[in-house]
Protein backbone atom coordinates (compact mmCIF):
# COMPACT_ATOMS: atom_id res chain seq x y z
CA UNK A 1 0.00 0.00 0.00
CA UNK A 2 1.15 3.61 -0.63
CA UNK A 3 1.76 6.05 1.86
CA UNK A 4 -0.52 9.10 0.75
CA UNK A 5 0.40 11.17 3.85
CA UNK A 6 4.18 11.48 2.43
CA UNK A 7 5.24 14.29 -0.20
CA UNK A 8 6.26 12.72 -3.56
CA UNK A 9 8.33 13.85 -6.22
CA UNK A 10 9.03 12.90 -10.22
CA UNK A 11 10.05 14.03 -13.25
CA UNK A 12 6.96 14.94 -15.44
CA UNK A 13 8.90 14.90 -18.35
CA UNK A 14 10.59 12.64 -20.89
CA UNK A 15 14.14 11.42 -19.82
CA UNK A 16 16.74 12.40 -22.38
CA UNK A 17 18.66 16.10 -22.78
CA UNK A 18 15.85 18.71 -23.68
CA UNK A 19 16.40 22.86 -22.93
CA UNK A 20 14.64 22.35 -19.86
CA UNK A 21 13.20 20.01 -17.81
CA UNK A 22 10.08 19.90 -15.46
CA UNK A 23 9.98 17.84 -11.41
CA UNK A 24 6.94 17.70 -9.84
CA UNK A 25 6.39 17.62 -6.03
CA UNK A 26 3.21 16.89 -4.12
CA UNK A 27 1.79 16.65 -0.78
CA UNK A 28 1.12 18.02 3.04
CA UNK A 29 5.24 19.01 3.18
CA UNK A 30 5.97 19.99 -0.45
CA UNK A 31 6.50 24.02 0.60
CA UNK A 32 8.29 22.75 4.24
CA UNK A 33 10.55 20.31 1.78
CA UNK A 34 10.66 23.49 -0.67
CA UNK A 35 12.33 25.89 1.60
CA UNK A 36 15.42 23.35 2.76
CA UNK A 37 16.71 23.47 -0.72
CA UNK A 38 15.34 26.93 -2.23
CA UNK A 39 17.26 29.60 -2.10
CA UNK A 40 14.14 31.52 -1.02
CA UNK A 41 11.62 31.40 1.35
CA UNK A 42 8.05 30.47 0.05
CA UNK A 43 6.37 29.38 2.66
CA UNK A 44 4.06 32.60 2.97
CA UNK A 45 3.85 32.66 -1.48
CA UNK A 46 0.65 32.42 -2.95
CA UNK A 47 -0.35 29.70 -5.35
CA UNK A 48 -0.24 29.94 -8.80
CA UNK A 49 2.96 32.14 -8.28
CA UNK A 50 6.38 31.83 -9.65
CA UNK A 51 9.84 32.16 -7.82
CA UNK A 52 13.39 32.59 -9.24
CA UNK A 53 15.82 30.97 -7.29
CA UNK A 54 18.52 27.84 -6.94
CA UNK A 55 18.08 24.27 -5.69
CA UNK A 56 20.48 24.07 -3.15
CA UNK A 57 22.64 20.66 -1.83
CA UNK A 58 23.94 22.14 1.24
CA UNK A 59 26.46 24.84 0.51
CA UNK A 60 26.20 23.40 -3.59
CA UNK A 61 24.40 24.88 -6.07
CA UNK A 62 22.40 22.18 -7.41
CA UNK A 63 20.83 24.37 -10.67
CA UNK A 64 19.34 27.28 -11.62
CA UNK A 65 15.50 26.79 -11.50
CA UNK A 66 11.75 28.55 -11.53
CA UNK A 67 9.59 27.25 -8.85
CA UNK A 68 5.80 27.67 -9.71
CA UNK A 69 3.73 26.83 -6.48
CA UNK A 70 0.09 25.56 -6.24
CA UNK A 71 -1.73 25.31 -2.73
CA UNK A 72 -4.66 23.19 -1.92
CA UNK A 73 -7.12 22.75 -2.73
CA UNK A 74 -6.40 24.80 -5.91
CA UNK A 75 -3.80 22.05 -7.69
CA UNK A 76 -4.01 19.09 -10.09
CA UNK A 77 -3.56 16.47 -6.55
CA UNK A 78 -5.73 18.96 -4.59
CA UNK A 79 -2.64 18.93 -2.28
CA UNK A 80 0.18 21.45 -1.94
CA UNK A 81 1.87 21.42 -4.88
CA UNK A 82 5.07 22.98 -6.67
CA UNK A 83 6.92 22.09 -10.21
CA UNK A 84 10.47 22.79 -10.49
CA UNK A 85 11.61 24.11 -13.98
CA UNK A 86 15.68 23.00 -14.62
CA UNK A 87 17.67 22.62 -17.32
CA UNK A 88 17.16 19.82 -19.38
CA UNK A 89 20.38 17.73 -18.46
CA UNK A 90 19.30 13.94 -16.65
CA UNK A 91 22.51 14.82 -14.45
CA UNK A 92 20.47 17.80 -13.38
CA UNK A 93 17.47 15.78 -12.86
CA UNK A 94 18.63 13.24 -11.07
CA UNK A 95 20.66 15.77 -8.48
CA UNK A 96 17.35 17.95 -8.15
CA UNK A 97 15.05 14.47 -7.08
CA UNK A 98 17.98 13.91 -4.91
CA UNK A 99 18.09 16.42 -3.40
CA UNK A 100 13.99 16.65 -2.71
CA UNK A 101 13.88 12.83 -1.49
CA UNK A 102 17.34 13.99 1.20
CA UNK A 103 14.99 16.48 2.65
CA UNK A 104 11.60 14.18 3.08
CA UNK A 105 10.38 13.62 -0.26
CA UNK A 106 10.02 9.97 -1.80
CA UNK A 107 9.99 9.14 -4.94
CA UNK A 108 6.31 8.46 -6.35
CA UNK A 109 4.74 5.97 -8.41
CA UNK A 110 3.63 5.29 -11.44
CA UNK A 111 0.01 7.23 -11.60
CA UNK A 112 0.74 8.63 -8.17
CA UNK A 113 -0.22 11.99 -8.93
CA UNK A 114 -3.29 11.02 -10.63
CA UNK A 115 -3.81 8.71 -8.55
CA UNK A 116 -3.84 11.60 -5.38
CA UNK A 117 -6.06 13.75 -7.59
CA UNK A 118 -8.42 11.03 -8.23
CA UNK A 119 -8.58 10.04 -4.01
CA UNK A 120 -9.20 14.05 -3.50
CA UNK A 121 -11.67 14.03 -5.88
CA UNK A 122 -10.04 16.16 -8.54
CA UNK A 123 -11.26 13.63 -11.15
CA UNK A 124 -13.85 10.80 -11.39
CA UNK A 125 -12.10 7.46 -12.04
CA UNK A 126 -13.12 8.08 -15.83
CA UNK A 127 -11.99 11.01 -16.33
CA UNK A 128 -8.38 10.09 -14.66
CA UNK A 129 -8.04 7.16 -17.36
CA UNK A 130 -9.51 10.08 -19.76
CA UNK A 131 -5.92 11.89 -18.71
CA UNK A 132 -3.92 8.60 -19.71
CA UNK A 133 -5.74 8.96 -23.04
CA UNK A 134 -4.39 12.23 -23.72
CA UNK A 135 -0.77 11.46 -22.71
CA UNK A 136 -0.72 8.65 -25.47
CA UNK A 137 -3.21 10.30 -27.96
CA UNK A 138 -1.29 10.39 -31.44
CA UNK A 139 -4.15 11.99 -33.61
CA UNK A 140 -6.66 14.51 -33.28
CA UNK A 141 -9.60 12.20 -32.68
CA UNK A 142 -7.86 10.88 -29.87
CA UNK A 143 -6.75 14.20 -28.47
CA UNK A 144 -10.41 15.58 -28.87
CA UNK A 145 -12.04 12.62 -27.10
CA UNK A 146 -9.42 12.58 -24.78
CA UNK A 147 -10.32 16.06 -23.71
CA UNK A 148 -14.13 15.46 -23.88
CA UNK A 149 -14.15 12.88 -21.20
CA UNK A 150 -11.27 14.76 -18.99
CA UNK A 151 -14.38 17.56 -19.04
CA UNK A 152 -16.47 14.94 -17.82
CA UNK A 153 -19.05 14.28 -20.37
CA UNK A 154 -18.89 10.67 -20.29
CA UNK A 155 -19.12 10.77 -16.16
CA UNK A 156 -22.12 13.23 -16.50
CA UNK A 157 -23.91 10.68 -18.37
CA UNK A 158 -22.88 7.56 -15.50
CA UNK A 159 -24.19 10.22 -13.21
CA UNK A 160 -27.52 10.61 -14.29
CA UNK A 161 -28.25 6.95 -15.20
CA UNK A 162 -27.07 6.20 -11.20
CA UNK A 163 -28.81 8.90 -9.59
CA UNK A 164 -32.20 7.52 -11.62
CA UNK A 165 -31.99 4.65 -9.97
CA UNK A 166 -30.96 5.60 -6.37
CA UNK A 167 -33.42 7.58 -6.21
CA UNK A 168 -36.20 4.44 -7.35
CA UNK A 169 -33.87 2.19 -5.13
CA UNK A 170 -34.41 4.23 -2.33
CA UNK A 171 -38.31 3.54 -2.16
CA UNK A 172 -37.22 -0.29 -2.33
CA UNK A 173 -35.76 -0.13 0.41
CA UNK A 174 -38.56 1.70 1.99
CA UNK A 175 -40.82 -1.21 0.99
CA UNK A 176 -38.49 -3.43 2.31
CA UNK A 177 -38.51 -1.82 6.01
CA UNK A 178 -42.60 -1.57 5.94
CA UNK A 179 -42.65 -5.41 4.53
CA UNK A 180 -45.39 -6.58 6.74
CA UNK A 181 -47.18 -3.83 6.52
CA UNK A 182 -47.34 -4.76 2.74
CA UNK A 183 -47.26 -1.19 1.21
CA UNK A 184 -45.79 -0.28 -1.94
CA UNK A 185 -43.60 3.08 -2.30
CA UNK A 186 -42.35 2.73 -5.27
CA UNK A 187 -44.81 3.07 -8.74
CA UNK A 188 -44.25 -0.29 -10.38
CA UNK A 189 -45.36 0.99 -13.99
CA UNK A 190 -42.75 4.08 -13.64
CA UNK A 191 -39.85 1.99 -12.46
CA UNK A 192 -40.48 -0.41 -15.27
CA UNK A 193 -40.67 3.13 -17.37
CA UNK A 194 -37.08 3.98 -16.19
CA UNK A 195 -35.35 0.89 -16.60
CA UNK A 196 -36.39 0.21 -20.22
CA UNK A 197 -34.95 4.36 -20.45
CA UNK A 198 -31.67 3.23 -18.79
CA UNK A 199 -31.48 0.44 -21.00
CA UNK A 200 -31.95 2.23 -24.02
CA UNK A 201 -28.84 5.22 -22.92
CA UNK A 202 -26.99 2.31 -22.29
CA UNK A 203 -27.35 0.44 -25.20
CA UNK A 204 -26.13 3.75 -26.88
CA UNK A 205 -23.45 4.03 -25.27
CA UNK A 206 -22.30 0.28 -25.76
CA UNK A 207 -23.09 0.95 -29.53
CA UNK A 208 -20.71 3.88 -29.57
CA UNK A 209 -17.70 1.86 -28.94
CA UNK A 210 -16.79 0.86 -31.84
CA UNK A 211 -16.50 3.89 -33.34
CA UNK A 212 -15.04 5.05 -30.26
CA UNK A 213 -12.67 2.95 -30.29
CA UNK A 214 -11.52 3.86 -33.49
CA UNK A 215 -11.22 7.47 -32.73
CA UNK A 216 -8.98 6.36 -29.85
CA UNK A 217 -6.58 3.72 -31.47
CA UNK A 218 -7.27 4.22 -35.06
CA UNK A 219 -8.54 1.66 -37.66
CA UNK A 220 -6.71 -1.29 -37.94
CA UNK A 221 -6.07 -1.87 -41.56
CA UNK A 222 -4.94 -5.16 -43.31
CA UNK A 223 -3.24 -4.54 -46.57
CA UNK A 224 -3.42 -8.34 -48.33
CA UNK A 225 -3.15 -9.98 -51.85
CA UNK A 226 -1.64 -12.29 -53.28
CA UNK A 227 2.64 -12.27 -54.05
CA UNK A 228 3.88 -9.81 -56.00
CA UNK A 229 1.07 -7.72 -55.90
CA UNK A 230 2.49 -4.96 -54.95
CA UNK A 231 1.26 -4.64 -51.55
CA UNK A 232 4.86 -3.50 -49.68
CA UNK A 233 5.40 -0.80 -52.66
CA UNK A 234 1.80 0.12 -51.66
CA UNK A 235 2.76 0.72 -48.20
CA UNK A 236 5.82 2.97 -48.81
CA UNK A 237 3.63 5.06 -51.47
CA UNK A 238 1.18 5.87 -48.71
CA UNK A 239 4.05 6.58 -46.01
CA UNK A 240 6.17 8.21 -48.88
CA UNK A 241 8.94 6.71 -47.57
CA UNK A 242 10.71 3.50 -48.37
CA UNK A 243 9.55 1.52 -44.88
CA UNK A 244 9.25 -1.86 -46.94
CA UNK A 245 12.12 -3.79 -48.69
CA UNK A 246 10.23 -4.39 -52.10
CA UNK A 247 11.79 -6.35 -54.62
CA UNK A 248 10.40 -8.63 -58.18
CA UNK A 249 10.97 -12.01 -55.69
CA UNK A 250 8.10 -13.43 -54.94
CA UNK A 251 7.25 -14.06 -51.06
CA UNK A 252 9.52 -11.15 -50.09
CA UNK A 253 7.43 -10.52 -46.89
CA UNK A 254 7.20 -13.02 -44.50
CA UNK A 255 6.33 -11.40 -41.55
CA UNK A 256 3.86 -8.80 -41.14
CA UNK A 257 5.22 -4.37 -41.16
CA UNK A 258 2.85 -1.57 -39.02
CA UNK A 259 2.58 1.26 -39.46
CA UNK A 260 0.65 4.26 -38.86
CA UNK A 261 -1.17 6.40 -41.57
CA UNK A 262 -3.43 9.55 -40.57
CA UNK A 263 -5.78 10.88 -42.81
CA UNK A 264 -8.63 13.76 -41.57
CA UNK A 265 -7.17 13.00 -37.99
CA UNK A 266 -8.19 10.03 -37.90
CA UNK A 267 -5.50 7.19 -37.95
CA UNK A 268 -5.13 3.67 -39.94
CA UNK A 269 -2.77 1.30 -38.14
CA UNK A 270 -1.32 -0.38 -41.44
CA UNK A 271 -0.57 -3.73 -41.72
CA UNK A 272 1.69 -5.27 -44.36
CA UNK A 273 1.41 -8.83 -44.75
CA UNK A 274 2.70 -11.95 -46.67
CA UNK A 275 1.47 -12.76 -49.52
CA UNK A 276 -1.59 -15.20 -49.69
CA UNK A 277 -0.63 -18.79 -51.50
CA UNK A 278 -0.04 -22.45 -50.57
CA UNK A 279 4.02 -22.84 -50.34
CA UNK A 280 6.35 -25.49 -48.83
CA UNK A 281 8.44 -23.02 -47.11
CA UNK A 282 7.93 -23.24 -44.12
CA UNK A 283 8.83 -19.72 -42.88
CA UNK A 284 6.65 -18.07 -45.47
CA UNK A 285 3.76 -20.42 -44.69
CA UNK A 286 3.84 -18.91 -40.68
CA UNK A 287 3.80 -15.77 -42.81
CA UNK A 288 0.84 -16.97 -44.34
CA UNK A 289 -0.90 -17.93 -41.42
CA UNK A 290 0.17 -14.67 -39.73
CA UNK A 291 -1.54 -12.47 -42.51
CA UNK A 292 -4.84 -14.60 -42.17
CA UNK A 293 -5.09 -14.16 -38.55
CA UNK A 294 -4.25 -10.13 -39.11
CA UNK A 295 -7.40 -10.25 -41.33
CA UNK A 296 -9.60 -11.46 -39.20
CA UNK A 297 -8.96 -8.99 -36.41
CA UNK A 298 -9.02 -6.06 -38.91
CA UNK A 299 -11.46 -3.30 -39.18
CA UNK A 300 -10.47 -2.56 -42.99
CA UNK A 301 -9.03 -4.90 -45.56
CA UNK A 302 -7.24 -3.47 -48.43
CA UNK A 303 -7.17 -6.23 -50.94
CA UNK A 304 -4.79 -5.41 -53.61
CA UNK A 305 -4.34 -7.43 -56.73
CA UNK A 306 -1.98 -7.33 -59.88
CA UNK A 307 -4.50 -6.13 -62.78
CA UNK A 308 -1.97 -7.56 -64.84
CA UNK A 309 -1.92 -10.95 -64.38
CA UNK A 310 -5.35 -11.63 -62.59
CA UNK A 311 -8.31 -12.33 -64.09
CA UNK A 312 -11.44 -11.43 -63.15
CA UNK A 313 -13.08 -14.80 -62.28
CA UNK A 314 -9.62 -15.56 -60.28
CA UNK A 315 -10.51 -12.09 -58.12
CA UNK A 316 -14.10 -13.29 -57.48
CA UNK A 317 -12.37 -16.73 -56.21
CA UNK A 318 -9.77 -14.63 -53.68
CA UNK A 319 -12.38 -12.06 -52.64
CA UNK A 320 -15.15 -15.18 -51.60
CA UNK A 321 -11.34 -16.80 -49.39
CA UNK A 322 -11.38 -13.11 -47.47
CA UNK A 323 -12.77 -13.11 -43.81
CA UNK A 324 -15.87 -10.65 -43.07
CA UNK A 325 -14.81 -7.17 -42.21
CA UNK A 326 -16.27 -4.05 -41.27
CA UNK A 327 -14.81 -2.46 -44.54
CA UNK A 328 -13.56 -3.69 -47.10
CA UNK A 329 -11.77 -2.10 -50.60
CA UNK A 330 -10.77 -3.97 -53.72
CA UNK A 331 -7.92 -2.45 -55.14
CA UNK A 332 -6.35 -2.90 -58.88
CA UNK A 333 -2.62 -2.58 -58.83
CA UNK A 334 -0.16 -2.00 -61.68
CA UNK A 335 -2.35 0.38 -63.72
CA UNK A 336 0.39 2.27 -65.34
CA UNK A 337 0.66 1.58 -69.41
CA UNK A 338 -2.75 -0.12 -69.60
CA UNK A 339 -6.64 0.96 -70.26
CA UNK A 340 -8.74 -1.01 -67.54
CA UNK A 341 -12.15 -1.26 -67.95
CA UNK A 342 -13.90 -0.98 -64.77
CA UNK A 343 -16.96 -3.21 -66.33
CA UNK A 344 -14.61 -5.83 -65.88
CA UNK A 345 -14.44 -5.89 -62.62
CA UNK A 346 -16.00 -5.31 -59.20
CA UNK A 347 -18.26 -2.74 -58.47
CA UNK A 348 -15.85 0.17 -57.10
CA UNK A 349 -13.31 -1.26 -58.02
CA UNK A 350 -10.26 1.37 -56.78
CA UNK A 351 -7.48 1.58 -59.97
CA UNK A 352 -4.02 2.83 -58.98
CA UNK A 353 -0.41 2.45 -59.47
CA UNK A 354 1.85 1.93 -56.36
CA UNK A 355 5.38 2.22 -58.11
CA UNK A 356 4.27 5.10 -59.93
CA UNK A 357 2.67 7.12 -56.16
CA UNK A 358 -0.56 7.11 -58.59
CA UNK A 359 -3.08 6.42 -54.51
CA UNK A 360 -4.73 9.40 -54.84
CA UNK A 361 -8.20 7.03 -55.94
CA UNK A 362 -7.12 4.66 -52.55
CA UNK A 363 -6.67 7.59 -50.56
CA UNK A 364 -9.90 9.53 -51.51
CA UNK A 365 -11.51 6.14 -50.62
CA UNK A 366 -10.07 6.03 -47.32
CA UNK A 367 -11.46 9.29 -46.52
CA UNK A 368 -14.52 8.64 -47.35
CA UNK A 369 -14.06 5.89 -44.63
CA UNK A 370 -12.64 8.44 -42.08
CA UNK A 371 -15.31 10.78 -42.29
CA UNK A 372 -17.72 8.39 -41.01
CA UNK A 373 -15.76 8.11 -37.65
CA UNK A 374 -15.51 12.01 -36.75
CA UNK A 375 -15.94 12.88 -33.54
CA UNK A 376 -18.93 15.37 -32.52
CA UNK A 377 -19.97 16.36 -29.30
CA UNK A 378 -21.57 12.77 -28.48
CA UNK A 379 -20.63 10.76 -25.68
CA UNK A 380 -18.77 8.27 -26.35
CA UNK A 381 -16.89 5.08 -24.90
CA UNK A 382 -13.36 4.43 -25.65
CA UNK A 383 -12.73 2.44 -22.72
CA UNK A 384 -12.72 -1.57 -22.52
CA UNK A 385 -13.52 -1.59 -18.98
CA UNK A 386 -16.36 0.69 -19.37
CA UNK A 387 -18.09 -1.36 -22.04
CA UNK A 388 -17.79 -4.43 -19.96
CA UNK A 389 -19.28 -2.60 -16.83
CA UNK A 390 -22.20 -1.23 -19.23
CA UNK A 391 -22.97 -4.73 -20.09
CA UNK A 392 -22.99 -5.99 -16.62
CA UNK A 393 -24.95 -3.26 -15.60
CA UNK A 394 -27.84 -3.93 -18.14
CA UNK A 395 -27.77 -7.52 -17.22
CA UNK A 396 -28.75 -6.36 -14.13
CA UNK A 397 -31.19 -3.65 -15.42
CA UNK A 398 -32.58 -6.46 -17.60
CA UNK A 399 -32.92 -8.68 -14.82
CA UNK A 400 -35.09 -6.20 -12.75
CA UNK A 401 -37.36 -5.88 -15.84
CA UNK A 402 -37.34 -9.38 -15.97
CA UNK A 403 -38.51 -9.69 -11.72
CA UNK A 404 -41.29 -6.98 -12.29
CA UNK A 405 -42.68 -8.46 -15.26
CA UNK A 406 -42.96 -11.63 -12.86
CA UNK A 407 -44.24 -9.95 -9.36
CA UNK A 408 -40.61 -10.66 -7.91
CA UNK A 409 -40.30 -9.48 -4.31
CA UNK A 410 -38.98 -5.68 -3.70
CA UNK A 411 -36.39 -7.23 -1.53
CA UNK A 412 -35.36 -9.46 -4.47
CA UNK A 413 -36.05 -6.41 -6.96
CA UNK A 414 -33.78 -4.25 -4.92
CA UNK A 415 -30.53 -6.46 -5.12
CA UNK A 416 -31.02 -6.93 -9.13
CA UNK A 417 -30.78 -2.67 -8.62
CA UNK A 418 -27.98 -2.86 -6.13
CA UNK A 419 -26.19 -4.92 -8.81
CA UNK A 420 -26.57 -2.18 -11.47
CA UNK A 421 -25.70 0.57 -9.62
CA UNK A 422 -22.16 -1.08 -8.37
CA UNK A 423 -21.18 -2.12 -11.97
CA UNK A 424 -21.97 1.94 -13.41
CA UNK A 425 -20.26 3.23 -9.78
CA UNK A 426 -17.08 1.08 -11.03
CA UNK A 427 -17.04 3.14 -14.14
CA UNK A 428 -16.22 6.42 -12.59
CA UNK A 429 -14.93 5.41 -9.00
CA UNK A 430 -17.93 5.07 -6.95
CA UNK A 431 -16.85 1.62 -6.03
CA UNK A 432 -13.11 0.85 -6.08
CA UNK A 433 -10.91 -1.72 -5.30
CA UNK A 434 -7.29 -1.86 -4.53
CA UNK A 435 -6.70 -4.55 -7.59
CA UNK A 436 -8.74 -1.60 -9.68
CA UNK A 437 -6.81 1.09 -8.92
CA UNK A 438 -3.43 -0.76 -9.75
CA UNK A 439 -4.48 -1.80 -12.59
CA UNK A 440 -5.46 1.50 -13.52
CA UNK A 441 -2.72 3.89 -12.25
CA UNK A 442 -0.02 1.25 -12.92
CA UNK A 443 -0.40 2.00 -16.61
CA UNK A 444 0.28 5.79 -16.23
CA UNK A 445 3.81 7.07 -16.43
CA UNK A 446 5.91 8.04 -13.34
CA UNK A 447 5.31 12.20 -12.55
CA UNK A 448 1.72 11.51 -13.95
Amino acid sequence: MLNLDSTIAAPATPSGVSAIAVVRLSGSNSFEILNKCFSKDISTKEGYTAHYGHILDGDTTVDEVIVTLFRNPQSYTGEDSAEISCHGSPYIVKRVLETLVKNGARMAEPGEFTLRAFLNKKLDLAQAEAVADMIHSSSEAGLQMAIQQIRGGFSDDIAYLRQELIDFAALIELENDFGEEDVEFANRPKLKALVEELLTRIEKLRASFASGNVLKNGITTVIAGKPNAGKSTLLNALLNEERAIVSDIAGTTRDTIEEVFTLNGIQFRLVDTAGLRESGDTIEQIGVGKAKSEMTKAQLIVYLFDIQSTSPAELEIELNELPDVRHRLVVANKCDGIQADPANWPNETIFISAKDKVVEPLIQRLETIASNYEFGNETMVTNTRHMEALGNSAASLTDVLNGLESGLSSDLVALDIRQALYHLGLITGEVTNDDLLDSIFGRFCIGK
